[in-house]
Order: C-alpha cells, then structure tokens, then sequence
C-alpha cells in the first residue's frame, strides 16, 4: 500500500511540476504549488508525511492517524498553538490531494479496461481471419466435389458460393473488429491525456482561488483568509459570505479573474468538511 501510494505522489508531483514550468513562461502568472504525500497506510490512517510548494512557502506537515502532529513553513518550525492560522491552507492542501489521487486511480482504471477491451477485439479479429480461412479451404473443398460429382453440380456450387460469401463476411467482420481495436486504444490514450489536463486546470483553479481570497483581505473585504466561507461569482455579480458586492469591485474582479467570472464560480468551506471549488460552463 505503501508504494502505491508513494507512485501516486510520484505522478501528482510530475504532472504539478509540469504545470509549474510552463506558468513560469507566463510572467503575468504566479507560480503554481506542487506537492507529494507520502503515506505508510490508506485513507489518511498512519503516518502522513506531505510536502508543498504554495504561493512562494513551502508547507511541510506530519499527521498521525490523520491529525497533525506537525508543521513547518519556510524551514520555520510552527507551534501547536499557532496551527489554527494555517487550518485553510492545511485542508485546502490535503483535499487537492486526495481528489488527484481519486482522480488518478479512476484515470488508470478506464485506461486499464480500454486496454483490455482492445486486446480483446484483436483476439476476435484473429479467431476471424482464422475462420475466415477455414470458410475458404471448405469452398475449395466443395469446388472439387462439384466437379467430382457432375449430378449434384449445381447443388454443391451454390453451396460452394455461399461459403464463399460467409468467408468475405467473416473478412469484413475481422476489418472491423480491428477498426475498433484501434479506436478502443485511441481513446484510451486520449483518456490519459485529459486526466493529466484535469490535474493540472484544478491546481490552476486552486492557485487563483488563493490569490482571489488574498486580494479580498487585501481590499477589507475580508478580516484574513481563513473568513471566507462562500463565494459566488458570475457574469453578473459578486457575493463573498452571503453579502453582494459593489459594482466597482465586482468590476475590478471580473476583470482580473475573468475565467472565475465567466465560469459561474461557487466555492463553498464548510466547517466540517471542505466542499471545495466548482466551475460550470454555461
């Protein structure tokens, strides 16, 4: 359990490393955060160790039977008493990875059967041509007793015909049978593809998220981070907490987070669990 779990992390951090590299070639961007956990046991029971790279900190964190036991930023070892500032990064963190590992696991498991189901139509195909070719040596066999048996020509060279037609069949089953093969391991390959681009756009959603809440303190919208508790955002509005926001602000953030505002953008962080973030496309 332990290796699947370091693979994991392994995967996660290269597909957020390659996310990091190429928002690096965009200097209007802030650098995006990877992580890896590493995990002596599921499902969060054991020992946890996660290490993250996040809006220029790097979080290190220990959990045993998933409570944190501790935590560093920037090298700078944090007290227990001070975990509480940090609680909304810490869930934000560990939610992310824990839905790239779910994500992942379901990305590998279709891959896994659209591969199987492709051998499996090769296989078919084979066991066709191999028909196909018995169907051919019984015509010729037929062909020969026809012409053995003058007073039952006729009778053996339709049969002879219709075995004929059975083998071009049988041929044009197995080319289809192979079409789909390859279409089967295209879509398998097209399914990887886009479960590594769903990682990397929800570490984007991520990383705008936290600046979006980083501006909102910044502009008194909201006492600190750890206060936001719902945000709706649209084409038309801005709601932070419940409360609607003036048409100046809403103006200045849907300018500068236009793919928020075109996306019909909910966030939700319930007290007890992190609901987490949700963008709909009209």
């Amino acid at each position: 359990m332990k290796t699947n779990y370091l693979k994991s992390g392994m995967l996660l951090l290269a597909a957020l490393t390659l996310t990091t590299a190429a928002n690096a070639q965009k200097p209007a961007k802030k650098t995006a955060y990877a992580s890896y956990s590493n995990d002596d046991s599921q499902d969060g029971k054991g020992r946890e160790k996660i290490q993250t790279y996040r809006q220029g900190k790097t979080y290190q964190m220990e959990l045993l039977n998933n409570k944190l036991t501790a935590l560093t930023v920037d090298g700078k070892m944090i007290p227990s008493a001070q975990w509480g500032q940090y609680s909304t990064v810490i869930a934000a963190i560990r939610e992310q990875i824990r839905k790239d590992r779910i994500q992942a696991r379901k990305d590998q498991a279709q891959a896994k059967l659209d591969q199987e189901q492709a051998g499996r139509d090769q296989q078919q195909a084979k066991r066709d041509q191999e028909q196909a070719g018995r169907d051919q040596q019984q015509a010729k066999r037929d062909q020969e007793q026809a012409a053995h048996d003058q007073a039952h020509a006729k009778v053996e060279q339709e049969e002879a015909q219709r075995d004929q037609d059975q083998a071009k069949r049988d041929q044009e089953q197995a080319s289809r049978d192979q079409q789909q093969a390859k279409k089967d391991q295209e879509q398998a390959r097209l399914d990887q593809i886009q479960a590594g681009k769903d990682q990397e756009q929800a570490a984007e959603d991520q990383r705008v998220l936290k600046q979006l809440t980083s501006d909102l303190v910044a502009d008194h919208i909201l006492p600190n981070e750890e206060a936001l508790h719902d945000l709706s955002f649209n084409a038309e509005e801005l709601i932070v907490n419940g409360k609607k926001q003036p048409d100046n602000v809403f103006k200045k953030y849907s300018g500068k987070y236009k793919r928020f505002a075109k996306g019909n953008t909910s966030y939700e962080n319930g007290q007890k669990q992190f609901n987490g973030l949700h963008i709909h496309r009209n």
